[in-house]
């Protein structure tokens, strides 16, 4: 019996967040980033404004992220990406909590993201705990219940009725929105039929009946998150 089962499931970013807040312009509120972040000179003071653009109009706004900044406060290399639009710091940008919070918007990140579910060989029927790290590649607010229904290919009512039954540990509550990584136990996998995880492997048929037998292939599966049930 393999007494060291570990996978790892990892949520990948498949967009950006939508910026919800209300454009001056139409009757529209959600925008997304135009890739451009805008830098003005004072003399020795700075404002630097990353632009939005109205998913409704396609106006162009702006969000302060530095007001009246000296110069000397920022990081040569941050000042160089912020003139070279950077992408990297585009997306960092986008996805602040704490520069929605201080300019009173919010984030929406509905299809933002997808699981990837890598699970070694192992036989489904083992019944040695499987431990599976859930890494974030994004701070997407993740319900861990809708998680779980994702890298297991279970109902809701299975992944509730085997957390009930202690077969799932979790660090957290299963209805609780998780974004950085953390670390769950899995017990009796054996319970999860073949069927329903050569499924959610997308299988052929043939093959189902071998997939029972030696358990998960060892590659990256890709889940990709519905939009609605976040």
């Amino acid at each position: 019996m393999n007494t060291d089962r570990k996978a790892l499931w990892a949520v990948r970013e498949s967009a950006l967040p939508t910026v919800v807040r209300p454009c001056p312009d139409c009757s529209g509120s959600r925008h997304r980033p135009s890739g451009k972040i805008r830098v003005n000179a004072s003399g020795k003071l700075l404002d630097v404004w990353l632009l939005l653009s109205c998913a409704g109009c396609d106006r162009t706004s702006k969000v302060p992220v530095h007001e009246r900044a000296h110069v000397s406060s920022l990081e040569p290399a941050r000042l160089v990406a912020y003139e070279n639009n950077d992408p990297a710091v585009v997306r960092e940008l986008t996805m602040s909590a704490s520069l929605a919070a201080k300019n009173g918007y919010r984030l929406d990140w509905t299809g933002t993201w997808e699981v990837e579910t890598r699970t070694p060989l192992y036989a489904l029927d083992d019944p040695a705990p499987l431990k599976v790290l859930v890494s974030f590649e994004l701070p997407a607010p993740v319900r861990v219940e809708r998680l779980l229904m994702l890298g297991l290919g279970l109902s809701r009512s299975r992944v509730r009725r085997m957390v009930g039954d202690g077969r799932i540990h979790l660090p957290l509550a299963l209805d609780a929105k998780a974004h950085r990584d953390f670390e769950l136990t899995i017990h009796g996998l054996g319970s999860v039929d073949a069927a329903k995880h050569s499924k959610l492997l997308g299988a052929p048929t043939d093959v189902r009946s071998d997939l029972s037998r030696v358990g998960l292939r060892d590659t990256p599966q890709h889940v990709p998150r519905s939009a609605a049930g976040a």
